[in-house]
Order: structure tokens, then sequence, then C-alpha cells
């Protein structure tokens, strides 16, 4: 969506969307705070994982044309480091994201070079070389809603809700809505939350088929380390090329899904991984993965 400046308006008989909540607590080191509100922090546990703030709490972290920019560049820097395997995306002051912040400054600049901007940033996301995780814990709206769906997996608690409450704004969807609610739900259902801008609990989004869990309030931490504990387990490599097969699979037919899957399997078994997953399991240990090709450093 074009940033406007015309602040978002609620349905009438509605709670505001993405109220106020207790902050959100983390397990990173802490970051310093940049001017356009986007965090990036290494885990103090463990550098393989690092978490992706969007951190304007008091506009319940809505997307302000800085903001889009400094994400994009974010997920360009983590894309290029070989050390960070696991990329948590969360909000801070107990929501996720209310979209993009139609109060904020417009750029001079033509609405679709706007768009072609925000979709660089979508398209980014969905194609990190990473394992994504939504961590949500408040409400995700909009464009806010779509970021977490274009994540990986996506978590949430209990009080979390989640809205494609572009209709009621006057805007059609956008962020990547299109593509990937029909392959989650379905068209009918893709339609329904669409067309209705509904608000739908944690609860019922996960029924849906959008989300991978909902856990308590206060029990979101703990779960999301035991997830990061259990994606650690696989080997990065073939991690990164099963997440790629599996979204193109969603558009390919049986045969062109085999021919990719064929090549795949080839490139994994020259792998380092590989070969240390053989050698675990005739050993009988855990395997060490590293990610590495034979004579790459």
């Amino acid at each position: 969506m074009p940033i406007a400046s015309t602040p978002a308006a609620v349905g009438v008989g509605e709670r505001p969307i993405c109220e106020e909540r207790d902050a959100v607590s983390t397990t990173t080191e802490t970051a310093t705070p940049t001017e356009t509100g986007i965090l990036l922090a290494r885990d103090n546990r463990n550098a393989e994982v690092v978490t992706v703030t969007l951190n304007k709490p008091n506009r319940k972290n809505a997307m302000s044309w800085a903001m889009w920019q400094e994400l994009r560049a974010v997920l360009d820097e983590i894309a290029l480091d070989p050390a960070i395997r696991i990329v948590i995306l969360t909000g801070a002051g107990g929501s996720f994201c209310s979209g993009a912040d139609l109060a904020a400054p417009s750029p001079r600049m033509h609405p679709l070079g706007q768009m072609e901007v925000i979709n660089s940033v979508v398209l980014a996301l969905h194609r990190l070389p990473k394992v994504t995780i939504a961590r949500v814990d408040g409400d995700a709206v909009g464009a806010g809603m779509n970021l977490a769906l274009a994540c990986d997996l996506t978590v949430a608690t209990e009080k979390s809700r989640f809205s494609e409450i572009f209709v009621r704004r006057g805007l059609s969807i956008d962020c990547g809505g299109s593509w990937i609610l029909p392959r989650l739900i379905g068209l009918h259902r893709a339609k329904e939350l669409c067309l209705t801008g509904d608000i739908v609990s944690a609860a019922e989004a996960r029924e849906l088929g959008l989300l991978n869990r909902v856990v308590p309030d206060g029990a979101l931490d703990e779960a999301m380390d035991l997830l990061v504990e259990r994606l650690l387990l696989g080997a990065p490599i073939a991690q990164l090329v099963t997440k790629r097969l599996l979204t193109a699979g969603g558009s390919s037919s049986l045969d062109e899904s085999l021919d990719r899957e064929s090549m795949a399997q080839i490139d994994n078994l020259g792998s380092s991984d590989s070969t240390e997953a053989r050698a675990a399991f005739v050993e009988k240990r855990a395997p060490r993965f590293t990610g590495a090709w034979p004579g790459r450093s």
C-alpha cells in the first residue's frame, strides 16, 4: 500500500486494532534502536539465531516508508551472513504490526514506485536463505499479517488477532496476501477473510491453517526456544533446499517437482552435511552440521 497521510480508521463497533499490551520480552542481546524503528539483535546464547524487531510501539509497529527501506537493508545483511541460520521476526510493545503507517510522511514518489519498494521487501523475506519464524504477540493486521505469513513458520499467543483489513481502509490486499492466502487456506476462505476484513482470533487463525502453533500468553519465549532447538537439529543446506522446493512446488507440475527434487538431492549428496549425517548414523552419535561444502571455507 502506498504510504498516505491519512490516519487509519477503525470499524464501527470494533475495539481498536493492536491495542497496547505488555512489552515483548526478548532473549537477545541489547540492540541499539535505529531512527526508523528496525532492531537487529543476535541471540546471546546462539550466534546462529537473530531477531528482527519492528520497533515503533507508539504506532503499534506500523510500517513507515523509512521502516520499509531499513527492513529491506536488514534482510539483505542477514542474507549475506553465513553464520545466521534462523531469523525471528517480531514486534515490540505488545503488537506485531498494524500494517502501513498511514499517518507517516509520504515520499515524493509515484505510488507504483512505492509499491515496488515494498514488494521488494516482501520478496526478500519470502526468498531469504534462512529459516524464518514470525513471533506474534499481539495484533497482526493488513501488511503486518502478510509479513507474518511471509515467514516459513508462524507462532502466536492466544491474545493475538489477525485481519486482512484492507477493504475497510478503502484498499485492496497487498504484500503478497493474494498469493499466500489461497495456498494456505483455499480460495473461498481467503476471499471471506479479504472481502470482509474481519478480525479473527489466534485460535480461529490456527483452525484456518494460518498458524503453526498458538501458545498461552506468557509462554511464547519458551515455545520459540523449543522450536528453534528443533530447527537447529536439521542440516542447514538441506533445510534451505527443502524450503525452495516447497515454495516452487505450489505452482509446479508433479513432473517438474520431481525433476527439481532429483537435482537438489544430487547437490545435497555432495555436501559436507550429508557426509557428516552418514558418519553420525554409523557411529551412533548426533551429527555436527556446518552447512559447508567440501573445498569451500
